[in-house]
């Protein structure tokens, strides 16, 4: 991966990432610091809700982490097909319809949650359109600062 590349996966997880904790805070109604731990609770179980900072510090990282590798998936996929920078808006938010069944339907399953959400036509709505805006800034980085693809 270019040092270009890099940035922009960089850039994207880490605002996608973060933003995302504040969109879920509000779906939810509950503070940023109750998300972190809901997040650490896919390694630590049921036992992050008493790990105070320790969890909501955790749970910042693994958010972190997988926004990283979210975001790398997608920057590596627009090296080699041009057609996601060029139409980055349609990509993004595609991407981020993939992403939302991945995490929720494999991701947390396989996780110490071990079972998927359940939704309501509401909640399911806001977390989608919370994707949706993760993948959109995904796109939007890896269209405006990613380097050109590669000729192989």
């Amino acid at each position: 991966m270019s040092r270009q590349n890099l940035i922009t996966v960089l850039y994207g997880g880490f605002i996608a990432g973060t933003l995302d904790i504040g969109a879920a805070a509000l779906i939810n109604w509950l503070s940023p610091f109750v998300i972190l731990q809901v997040v650490a609770r896919g390694a630590l179980g049921k036992a992050s809700y008493s790990g105070g900072a320790y969890s909501a510090a955790l749970g910042m990282l693994l958010q972190w982490a997988m926004s990283l590798v979210i975001a790398a998936i997608f920057v590596f996929a627009a090296t080699r097909l041009p057609i996601l920078r060029r139409r980055w808006i349609a990509a993004g938010l595609a991407y981020g319809v993939v992403v939302f069944f991945v995490m929720n339907y494999v991701v947390m399953p396989l996780s110490r949650v071990g079972s998927s959400p359940h939704f309501t036509v509401s909640t399911f709505a806001m977390n989608m359109l919370a994707m949706l805006l993760f993948g959109g800034i995904i796109a939007f980085f890896a269209q405006r600062f990613g380097s050109a693809p590669r000729d192989s």
